[in-house]
Formats: structure tokens, sequence, C-alpha cells
């Protein structure tokens, strides 16, 4: 079983070595940062599962890091124990008002350290079964989500998204650069369901390079269009200058044969219970793989969207 991470943003060495033994002897991976830039660079190299961030610190304070944190669509959902000096009430106030899941004084007992790391930790695995690439929520959230709207006869859209030629891309550039191209994915599809979409709205990550989201039929079209616009506008920045100005990267095809493979797309399957009755998730699963299928089957990015009525 994976040791959960956890991140100690500290400027004093002597509290990170504490806090490490502390840690270390609960069998808790740990990284550590001496500001609040550092810090921001940990956090997107080492995938933390939760972050100890000291309040009062050179370059970036640990307000403006939690702030940034909880601003980033992939990183909201991290958890931070904010950990303020004694009797600083205006640091526990702005700390929480920053986005600060918790906070602890120093000087700290161990003890209540550790139970607090454990509440947050278990609350966040409850509340937020995610993907640990993306931090989106995962199958089981996904496929409840997807229960409670087709129990309640929700008006609702489905869009099954992911790349072509991914494999190709990750094969040629490694998997750094493709888990970057996943994030980025995620966070087109996040900005676009939020600025396209309503606030009921809904993303998810499957796994891989498979995303879903849920929207309202009305808005089903404009969400799609917005993904594949901005995705198309990024995908260049994916690339190597000589391979983006190609428009094509050399690499082995599915069969093991060297092929000019295209530029990275998305395709799009919307599945909608506009023209037939939706009653139970597996026949949303299966609508939105065929119709992605038929999507990947046109030019560059694309969407289908299910318009067939019931028999």
């Amino acid at each position: 079983m994976k040791k959960p991470r956890i991140l100690i943003v500290d400027d004093e060495p002597d509290i990170r070595d504490i806090l490490k033994i502390t840690l270390s002897e609960e069998d808790y991976e740990v990284v550590e940062a001496g500001d609040g830039q550092e810090g921001l660079k940990k956090v997107q190299s080492e995938n933390p599962d939760l972050v100890i961030l000291d309040y009062k610190m050179p370059l970036l304070d640990g307000r403006e890091v939690c702030k940034r944190l909880k601003k980033d669509i992939l990183l909201r959902h991290l958890p931070v124990i904010m950990l303020t000096g004694k009797g600083d009430l205006m640091d526990k106030v702005e700390g929480i008002e920053a986005g600060a899941d918790d906070y602890i004084v120093k000087p700290f007992e161990p003890q209540e350290l550790l139970a607090r790391i454990k509440m947050i930790i278990r609350r966040t695995e409850r509340d937020l079964e995610a993907n640990p690439l993306t931090r989106l929520p995962g199958n089981i959230s996904i496929i409840n989500e997807l229960k409670k709207r087709i129990e309640n006869k929700t008006p609702l859209a489905v869009g099954y998204a992911d790349l072509d030629k991914f494999k190709s891309y990750n094969d040629k550039y490694g998997f750094e650069h493709g888990d970057e191209v996943i994030r980025e994915t995620a966070r087109t599809i996040i900005q676009a369901v939020a600025e396209s979409g309503t606030p009921d709205d809904f993303v998810g990550h499957i796994g891989g390079d498979d995303f879903v989201f849920m929207t309202t039929p009305q808005l089903a079209d404009k969400v799609s269009q917005k993904i594949i616009g901005e995705f198309e506008k990024k995908v260049h920045g994916f690339y190597k200058p000589e391979d983006a100005n190609n428009g094509y990267i050399i690499a082995h095809d599915r069969k093991g044969q060297l092929q000019q493979i295209p530029l990275l797309s998305i395709s799009i399957g919307l599945v909608t219970n506009e023209t037939r009755s939706i009653t139970h998730v597996a026949q949303v699963s299966e609508i939105g793989a065929e119709l992605k299928e038929a999507a990947k089957r046109l030019e560059r990015s694309n969407y289908i969207k299910d318009k067939r009525k019931e028999a």
C-alpha cells in the first residue's frame, strides 16, 4: 500500500527536522521545501497527499501559497494544515480564509499534529476518491454522480472525452510529458465546463487520457465546442517546434510500424436523455463509447452527440 506523502513547507530547518522525524516514525513519506516558491514547485513535481505550511516565510508566505493552491483547479482539493505562531489570531483567521483546512499552533504537540493529519487524510479520501494525477473525482465518484442524476431524472448530457494518438505521443516524448498533457487536458475540460456550463456540472477522470463531464443537454454542444477549441489552441505547445511545424511525429503505430503520426486531438461522445430515457449507468457508458469511437474517425478534434430516438 502506498505511503501517504506529506510536503513540509517551512523556512526553519529545525521545524522541518522535527516534523520529518515525527512523520517518518508514523510511516509517512516526507518531502521538504524551504520557502513558499519552492513549495509550489514541489506540489507540482511530488504530488503530495497533504501540505503542512508555515504561515510566515520569505518570498511567499503561507497565506499566499495556500491561495494559489486553492485557485488551481487541479490542486484545490489538496488538504493544507497551516502552522501559526502562538497567539497570532489573525494568522489563523487569514490562513482559514485563504483555504487552509486546519491550523496548528507552534510549538505543537506531535501527537496532536498526527491526529489532525490522520483525520484530514481520512476525510479527504472519503469525500473525494480522486485520480492521483489530476485529483479529479475517479470512477466511484463518477458512477455515484451518474446514478444520482439518473434516479432524479435530471436533464442530462454526459460527455466521454479522450485523446487520439496519445500512446504514440507517450512513446516518443516520455511519461513526464504525457502526464503534463493529461493534466492540461483536465484543466481545459474543467475550464470549459466552468465557463460554458452550469455551477452544478461535474468533471471526472476515468483514468489515463479518459475523462467524463456532465452538463445539461442545452449546454452540451457549447461545452464540447469550447473544450475542442481550447485544446486545439494548446496542442502545438506539447511538441518540439519541428514536430509542431510538421504537424506530425515519426513514431511506431499500434502494429509496431514507423509512421507519420498526426498531432494529438480530442474526441468526445455526448450521451443525452433528450430523445431517449436513460435508466442505468452501463447504458450511458455503452452509448458514450460507441459515439466516442465514431468521433475518432473524423478529422482532428471533434464530437458526436447522440440524437437517436427510442424505437
